[in-house]
């Protein structure tokens, strides 16, 4: 079952093991994603990573993984 955007939230994301992509070349300005369990996404700020993050479900993650690779092809 794919969680709502409430359950996202209620997800605690302070073990998330984030990460980045590799073409940011260790940059610090950066946005980083976790896997939320569930299939969701999360996604922060690496400047600023004590700032609350953005939680998308699986479906709206990759309907936006979709639209950046269609824009860039």
């Amino acid at each position: 079952m794919t969680p709502n955007k409430e359950d996202l939230y209620s997800v605690d994301l302070s073990a998330a093991e984030w990460r980045k992509s590799p073409f940011s070349n260790g940059g610090e300005q950066c946005v980083e994603i976790a896997d939320i369990p569930g299939g969701g996404i999360a996604l922060r700020d690496s400047k600023n990573p004590s700032f609350p993050a953005l939680r998308y479900t699986a479906e709206e993650w990759d309907a936006f993984r979709k639209a950046v690779v269609a824009d860039c092809l």
